[in-house]
Parts: structure tokens; C-alpha cells; sequence
């Protein structure tokens, strides 16, 4: 394993590069996961593609760089990141949180992007009661950060797959313990303040694929499939799961992530 650490804004950003492969796939977790939810995805793309995964900002080994981690700061990190590496055009894949930092760099910087994925993500900003519940949260994480992860962390997944999924689901609230208070507040508050970017969707000229769960409480399905006819060219894969369909379908994220990379890189060289 290649854990490497660049520094932003004069805190540490721990990030996962492996293989030599002319195509990049930028891998970005969610709320309060780190970078070590994608080590299967390494593991099964290591000999075919390039993988980038990164600890996102106050998450895994990532340090908090403000108050607020707003989507632009994570965006800004991202692209230090690549440029530290040397990696100029990429297809990025984002989760949940990761998927609304990945919006917000293809508004900033698309000129890296062959395309981008949003996994169980949608681009609607915060209605008043989504912010009020944001704000909730952060009082339940300064009141007793340790049952509110246990809380959060199983409704993540269909009904049905809680059970099956138990030892995944313990290892991701052992994974999410070690989010520092300030890390998920900070990640709340970026949330809070983040804009609408259905316009990107619109005018993006890459590929999108859309990922979406059926019984994913966090991403409102007719929303996320209202979003999906903007781009001029999006892909749905509709799922009977809930948020984490890397776990609960993972061999079948892990095909479509790949072939969607190599069709955004085929697509850009005009085949």
C-alpha cells in the first residue's frame, strides 16, 4: 500500500495511490468514512487502472483545515493533491459527501474531468429543514459523538441487508469513532453552506453516471432522477440497496465504476 501526505494550507491530507496505468479513477468517501472503504476497489483495479483515494479534510488521517469544510476547501485539496501527482485528467467518483465535493470541482476545475460519478450524491442544495437537521446533528455530535455514529451508521443500509452486513456495519462505526468531533462538524457545516449545482449537471460536457439505491434514505430517488435527464449525456444504475452500495452490491460497483472510466477515456479519444 502507497499512503502518501502532502500538505495544505499547513495541515496534513493522507491520500492512496497504486497502479501505473495511463487511466486515473479519483475515488472520494463520504461523511465520516475515510479512504480505507475503497482498499477492496485497489485490490480488484490494481493491474487495470490508476486509483487516487483521499482522506477527505478532518476525516481518516486528513487533518481539520478550518472551522468550515466548506466544498470549495475540499475541491481546492483535491487539486493540490492531483497536481502533486502529477495527474491532469482523471474520471472522479464521489459518495454522498464525496459526490456533492465532486459537483463542486467540476464547477471549479473541469478541465481535469473526463467524467464523474455521483454514488448515492444529488446536486440540490439544503432545503431550511435539511439544514435544520444538519445543525441537529452537529448538537448530538458536541453532546455525545459516539451514539450519535452508532445511530447514524446502520440506517445507512436497506432493512433487509442490516443483518447480513453486521460485520461491515461494526467496522464502519469503528471507522467513523475515529472522526474527530471537529472533522464532522466541520463536514456538516461545508454541507450546510454548499450551493445548488444542478446548473453543472446541465452544462457538464462529460460523461455522468448516476448510482442510485432504492431504499436510499439519504438520496431522495425521484430527486436524484429528476437530476439525472440534465447532463447531455448520464447513465443511471438503479439498485434495490440503500446508501452503500459498495458494500451491498459491491461486484457490481466495482464493474461499473471500471467500465465507465475506460468508456469516459475512450469517448475522449473519439472511438
Amino acid at each position: 500500500m502507497q499512503y502518501k501526505t502532502i500538505e495544505f494550507k499547513g495541515k496534513k491530507i493522507n491520500y492512496r495511490l497504486e497502479g501505473t496505468a495511463q487511466q486515473t479513477l479519483v475515488l472520494l468517501h463520504g461523511y465520516m468514512n475515510s479512504l480505507s472503504v475503497w482498499d477492496k476497489f485497489f485490490d480488484a483495479y490494481k493491474d487495470k487502472i490508476r486509483v487516487l483515494a483521499i482522506d477527505l479534510i478532518g476525516h481518516g488521517e486528513s487533518e481539520v483545515v478550518e472551522a468550515v469544510s466548506s466544498m470549495e476547501l475540499q475541491s481546492d485539496m483535491i487539486r493540490a493533491v492531483l497536481n502533486a501527482e502529477s495527474i491532469f485528467e482523471c474520471v472522479m467518483v464521489g459518495h454522498s459527501m464525496g459526490g456533492m465535493i465532486t459537483l463542486c470541482f467540476a464547477e471549479r476545475y473541469p478541465q481535469y474531468l473526463k467524467g464523474f460519478c455521483l454514488l448515492h450524491s444529488q446536486a440540490m442544495g439544503d432545503n431550511p429543514k435539511g439544514k435544520e437537521n444538519r445543525i441537529r446533528a452537529c448538537k448530538l455530535v458536541n453532546e455525545n459523538r459516539i451514539k450519535y455514529i452508532v445511530d447514524f451508521i446502520p440506517n445507512l443500509f436497506a432493512p433487509e441487508n442490516e443483518e447480513k452486513f453486521a460485520k461491515e456495519i461494526e467496522e464502519l462505526k469503528t471507522l467513523s469513532a475515529s472522526t474527530c468531533k471537529e472533522g464532522i462538524i466541520a463536514a456538516q457545516m461545508g454541507m450546510i453552506e454548499r450551493r445548488d449545482r444542478q446548473d453543472i449537471l446541465e452544462h457538464s460536457k462529460v460523461p455522468v453516471l448516476f448510482i442510485i439505491g432504492k431504499q436510499d434514505i439519504r438520496a431522495d430517488l425521484l430527486s436524484v432522477l429528476a437530476q439525472a435527464s440534465l447532463p447531455e449525456f448520464a447513465e443511471v444504475l438503479l439498485l434495490n440497496c440503500g446508501h452503500m452500495s459498495f458494500i451491498e452490491e459491491e461486484q457490481v460497483i466495482k464493474h461499473r465504476l471500471l467500465s465507465f472510466t475506460d468508456m469516459c477515456f475512450s469517448l475522449n479519444k473519439g472511438l
